[in-house]
C-alpha cells in the first residue's frame, strides 16, 4: 500500500491499527495521520522493538488492506 493510499484511507484503517497495537492512543493515531514512517516509529517506541521487526510487521499489516 503506498503512502498516498494509506493517508487517504487512514480513517478506515485507524481502528484496525488500534486493534493490532492497542497501546497506541487515538491522539497519537490522529497525530500521525496515516504516515507510514511515523506509524513505524510510534510502534517501535511503544513496544520497544527493533525498527526492522516493526517495519516488517507494519508492512504485513498494511498488505492485508491493499485491496481496500
Amino acid at each position: 500500500m503506498n503512502t498516498d493510499i494509506l493517508q487517504g484511507q487512514w480513517k478506515q484503517l485507524k481502528g484496525k491499527v488500534q486493534q493490532k497495537w492497542g497501546e497506541l492512543t487515538n491522539d497519537e493515531l490522529d497525530r500521525i495521520e496515516g504516515k507510514r514512517e511515523e506509524l513505524i516509529g510510534l510502534v517501535q517506541e511503544k513496544y520497544g522493538r527493533s525498527r526492522e521487526d516493526v517495519e516488517a510487521e507494519v508492512n504485513d499489516f498494511l498488505a492485508n488492506f491493499a485491496d481496500y
